[in-house]
C-alpha cells in the first residue's frame, strides 16, 4: 500500500469513458481507491501528485500509448505494479509493454470480471511481499548498522579505558560472524527472541532443536532435512508471536472454544510469517503442517497418514515430547516416561506408527534426557577448556543473545576471549562440548 493503514490505491487507464466506467463497476466493492485517466498525460500527473500502487492501461490511446506509458512508469516508478489491458492480439504491443513497461501481467478486452478482480488481488498481494521483504532486509541493514556503531564505540572506550572490553568488543564481532553465515544459527537467534516471552520453564524451542538434530544426525538424514528440520524446530512456534502472555504458558487441553481455534491458526501464520524468506520455504511447510494426525484429524488440513511430510511428522513427535515435558500439553507437566508413554499410546493416532517406534526407541536409548547430558559430552567451565574441543550446545549469553553455535571448533583465542567475556560481564558460563574424534578414540582405546 502507498501508506501503512490505508487502502491500495489503483489507478485505470483507458480513452474509452464506457471501458472506465465497466472497469469501476466490476471492482466495485473491493478494498482498493480508484482513480482515472482518460490518457497516458493524465495518469503520469496523477502519478506526480500521489502514490499509486498498481497501474492497469488499455494498449491503445491516442498519443502515449500504453506500452509507452508502461515504460515511463517502470522508469519513474519501478514499485507500482503494471498490467496491460488489450483489445486486440499485437504481438508487437505486447511485447514492448513486456520489454520496456516490465508488466507484471496483461489482460484480454473484453474480461471476465472474476478474473479481473483475481488478477489485482494477485498483484498487490505480490507486491506486498515484496515491500515487506525490502522492509525486513532495510531493518537488517539499520540494525547492523546499529551493531557496527556500537561495536566502534566500544572499541574506543578499550582505547580509552581497558583492553577487557576490546575483547569483548571482538567476542561480538566473532557471534556476529557466525550468525551471518549460517541461516540455520539465525533461525535460532529467532527462537531465544521467542522464549522471552515465556516463562523459564516453558521455553521448549532449544530443546526440540536439539532432539531433532541428534535424530537427523543419528539416522544419517540428508544435510538438506537436517537443515531444514533445525530451522522449523526452532520457528515452529512462531505464529503464536501475537498471543497474549497468559495464552502462551496455558495448556492447549485446557484452552476454551475461541482460543483453541487461535491455537488452530498458529502453524499456518508461522508459515505465512516466513514465506517471503525463500530459503525457509521447506522449513515453513513443515511448520505448516507439524499439527497435523496421522489419522487426518490434525489442522489445519487435516492431511493423512504419508500426505505429512515425513520432517512435519518428526517434528510433530519432538515438539509433543518436549512440551508434554513443559506443561504445554497437559495441565500437569509429564516425566520423561511419562512423555514416551503419551507417545505410545497415541501412535497410529496422533503419529505416524513406524516413526513413532524409532523415535521412542531412540529416546529410550540413545538420546539424552532433556535435563541430562550425553555421556560424550563433557561439561566444564571456561578455565578448563582446552584448544580443539567442540561445542555441543550452543552457548548464549545471560542476556540471551547467541555467543557460539554449536558445532564450532575452539582455539585457545577463543577460549581466551570467553574467559575475557565473562570478566566484563560478571558471569560464569558452563559449556557442552566434546574432544576431538582422534582424541576420543584414543581414550576409548586405553580405557
Amino acid at each position: 500500500m502507498s501508506d501503512e493503514g490505508k487502502l491500495p490505491c489503483v489507478l485505470l487507464v483507458d480513452d474509452e469513458p464506457h471501458i472506465l466506467a465497466a472497469l469501476g463497476r466490476a471492482l466495485r466493492g473491493e478494498p482498493y481507491r480508484l482513480l482515472t485517466a482518460s490518457s497516458g498525460i493524465e495518469a503520469l500527473e496523477r502519478m506526480a501528485s500521489e502514490p499509486v500502487d498498481l497501474l492497469m492501461t488499455d494498449a491503445r490511446m491516442p498519443g502515449l500509448d500504453g506500452p509507452g506509458l508502461l515504460s515511463e512508469v517502470q522508469r519513474r516508478w519501478p514499485d507500482t505494479r503494471r498490467l496491460l489491458l488489450t483489445g486486440d492480439a499485437n504481438l508487437t504491443t505486447c511485447i514492448r509493454a513486456i520489454n520496456q513497461g516490465q508488466i507484471y501481467r496483461y489482460l484480454a478486452k473484453p474480461w471476465n470480471d472474476d478474473e479481473l478482480r483475481a488478477t489485482l488481488r494477485q498483484a498487490l498481494a505480490h507486491q506486498h511481499a515484496e515491500r515487506e521483504h525490502r522492509r525486513l532486509e532495510r531493518l537488517a541493514l539499520e540494525q547492523n548498522r546499529r551493531l557496527q556503531e556500537l561495536n566502534a564505540h566500544l572499541e574506543q572506550r578499550v582505547r580509552d579505558r581497558t583492553a577487557e572490553l576490546q575483547q569483548t568488543a571482538d567476542m561480538l564481532d566473532l557471534a556476529y560472524e557466525e550468525l551471518r553465515h549460517s541461516y540455520v544459527t539465525t533461525t535460532e537467534v529467532f527462537a531465544s527472541l521467542l522464549n522471552q516471552r515465556l516463562p523459564t520453564d516453558k521455553r521448549s524451542n532449544a530443546q526440540v532443536i536439539a532432539l531433532v538434530r541428534a535424530y537427523a544426525a543419528q539416522r544419517q538424514l540428508s544435510e538438506a532435512d537436517n537443515r531444514d528440520l533445525a530451522m522449523a524446530a526452532a520457528l515452529y512456534n512462531l505464529g503464536k508471536l501475537t498471543w497474549d502472555d497468559h495464552l502462551l504458558s496455558r495448556p492447549s487441553d485446557l484452552l476454551h472454544r475461541d482460543e483453541r481455534e487461535r491455537y488452530n491458526r498458529y502453524p499456518v501464520q508461522g508459515e505465512n510469517l516466513l514465506m517471503t524468506l525463500e530459503p525457509l520455504h521447506d522449513a515453513s511447510r513443515l511448520i505448516r503442517h507439524h499439527q497435523e494426525h496421522w489419522n487426518g484429524a490434525g489442522f489445519p488440513d487435516h492431511l493423512h497418514g504419508e500426505a505429512i511430510p515425513f520432517g512435519a511428522r518428526l517434528l510433530k513427535l519432538a515438539v509433543d515430547f518436549v512440551e508434554l515435558q513443559c506443561g504445554l500439553v497437559l495441565q500437569r507437566p509429564q516425566s520423561r516416561e511419562e512423555a514416551l508413554q503419551f507417545l505410545a499410546r497415541y501412535s497410529g493416532r496422533l503419529y505416524d506408527p513406524v516413526l513413532c517406534r524409532d523415535f521412542i526407541d531412540f529416546c529410550t536409548h540413545q538420546a539424552p534426557d532433556l535435563q541430562g547430558s550425553d555421556p560424550d559430552v563433557l561439561v566444564m567451565d571456561t578455565r578448563r577448556l582446552e584448544p580443539g574441543m567442540i561445542l555441543a550446545r550452543n552457548l548464549l549469553a545471560d542476556s540471551g543473545m547467541l555467543l557460539l553455535n554449536a558445532g564450532k571448533q575452539l582455539s585457545a583465542a577463543v577460549i581466551d576471549k570467553l574467559i575475557a567475556f565473562e570478566a566484563s560481564e560478571g558471569a560464569r558460563y558452563t559449556l557442552h562440548v566434546r574432544r576431538p574424534a582422534n582424541e576420543t578414540a584414543t581414550a576409548v582405546e586405553n580405557s
